[in-house]
Order: structure tokens, then sequence, then C-alpha cells
């Protein structure tokens, strides 16, 4: 072939305004070996896709392919009721432990004091009534929880 149409051909190929049968002639052009050493360096490309045309895909590539891509089948667990709880039943745990910690840190500070604590009431029943009484019935309530703490007075003058 002549070189002038083989360059020729070469700038319609980088400009990608080749046929199919131009590129053939190409490859063709340069896999011989009197290429002319202008031409030299392009020797290697048009050889390189002749030889990419004949590698081919083996005939087990689709097997490894999907062998790769199938996601192995997981099968969902059976969960029992009290499974599904169980959060539920640690916060709770969690809640009571904090409740009852702090009800034991309230009773050990106030531990030393004799008196009644407003925080030692909750949950007594408080035997006042809630309705104010008329006359010496009034006195007399009064009177028994000053008298029951009384005792509690003499007991820290005797110690003193």
């Amino acid at each position: 072939m002549d070189s002038k149409y083989i360059e020729q051909l070469l700038e319609r190929y980088w400009q990608c305004e080749t046929s199919l049968e131009e590129e053939a002639q190409l490859r063709a052009f340069f896999s011989e070996d009197n290429v002319p050493e202008h031409l030299l360096r392009y020797k290697n490309l048009f050889v390189y896709q002749q030889l990419q045309q004949k590698v081919h895909l083996g005939e087990d590539f689709d097997a490894r392919v999907l062998a790769e891509i199938e996601v192995p089948v997981v099968k969902a667990k059976r969960m029992t009721l009290t499974a599904r709880f169980m959060p539920l039943f640690k916060a709770a745990a969690v809640v009571i432990v904090v409740l009852s910690l702090g009800n034991m840190m309230q009773h050990s500070f106030f531990s030393d004091v004799k008196e009644v604590a407003a925080v030692d009431t909750i949950g007594k029943q408080i035997s006042a009534p809630s309705v104010a009484l008329s006359g010496d019935m009034t006195v007399t309530h009064e009177k028994q929880i000053i008298d029951s703490l009384h005792p509690v007075d003499k007991v820290k003058e005797n110690k003193k």
C-alpha cells in the first residue's frame, strides 16, 4: 500500500471518520513487516487491537460471574414473644434499679434525722385529717403529735 494513502487514512482515523473496512486496511498494513519508519510509532496500537480481537472469554465465564453475583439465601429467624420484648424488659429493669438506688440514697441521707422528713412520708399513710376538725379533737390530734415527739427530746437530753 501507498504510505500517502495510509497517512490519509490515519488522519481520518484520528478524526473518527474511517469505516470498518478502512480500519481493517490500517490493521493489515501495520501487521506487515515493511512499515515505513515515520509510521512505526502507530504499529503497536494496531497490532494490539488485532491481538485483543483474538482474546475471548472462557467457556466458564458466565458461571464464574453468576457465582460471584449470587447472594446466599438468609433464612429468617423465628422470634418468640419474650425475645421481641427483651429490650423493653431491659429498660424496665434499668428504671427499677435507678429508682431503687434513689430511694436508698434518700433514706441514707435522712437516717440521722429523728423527725419525720417530707421525703419519708412518700408512700406512708398520714393519719392527719384532710379537713380541719373543730373543737378539742384538733387539739387532741395536735397534742398527740407533739407528745409523740417529746420522748425523742427526752432521750437526747438524757444522753447529754
